[in-house]
């Protein structure tokens, strides 16, 4: 399948509710989820629990946006304590590059003293945002990235954060589970909806952007 499908193919999943996976780093093939039910984070509910919003405002992160979305698939593929392999495989990794190079995939990066150590990828269409996988290997960083990805969403006017999944991480933050005909009627929705992923100022602070989602909840 993997032979067959294309960057084109891959769009035309998103816009109909599906995105593919792997079974590990090293196989070749892919397969396409449908979930029966599907994560969503209601940015207007975006929750941020107190100490992660002391650390965006004061904390010791840069962030920075789609100036590291090759390394930062890397960091989100390779293998961690816990869990030794990834869905990311190589053509999923290539696909996301050329989605990248179209402006359809944008990554959102913490830096520590000019190191990367957080962030997060995913896939902009319209005024939906479909985020894909996230690191850290300093505290919090990927966290920070995430408040700063919600805060631009608002600002650019987006409609739909989709996390795919519910997971506890992300349950701390607000992400609920739809069904599967709910998720296409929001997606329908988002997708006739223009979203600007640059709505937000390259140089956005943390407070800038707490006070974005402050002012949308």
């Amino acid at each position: 399948m993997e032979d067959a499908f294309t960057v084109d193919d891959l769009i035309a999943c998103y816009a109909r509710g599906v995105f593919p996976m792997a079974d590990a780093r090293e196989d070749e093939s892919l397969f396409l989820i449908d979930p029966e039910r599907r994560g969503v984070l209601p940015l207007g509910t975006f929750h941020i629990p107190k100490r992660l919003a002391r650390t965006v405002r004061n904390g010791p992160y840069e962030v920075r946006v789609d100036t590291a979305f090759d390394a930062v698939i890397e960091h989100c593929a390779a293998s961690r304590p816990g869990r030794l392999d990834t869905w990311i495989n190589h053509p999923i990794q290539r696909l996301y590059g050329q989605l990248y190079a179209r402006g359809l995939a944008h990554s959102v990066e913490t830096w520590l003293d000019d190191e990367l150590v957080g962030g997060l990828y995913g896939v902009s269409l319209g005024g939906a945002f479909f985020g894909e996988s996230m690191f850290s290997t300093a505290r919090d960083a990927s966290k920070v990235a995430l408040v700063h990805l919600v805060a631009r969403l608002i600002a650019g006017g987006y409609e739909l954060l989709d996390t795919q999944f519910l997971t506890e991480h992300l349950a701390q933050f607000g992400v609920t589970e739809i069904s599967r005909a709910d998720y296409r009627r929001r997606l329908s929705k988002a997708l006739a909806t223009p979203g600007d992923f640059y709505g937000l100022a390259g140089g956005a602070t943390g407070i800038d952007c707490l006070q974005a989602i402050s002012q949308a909840s």
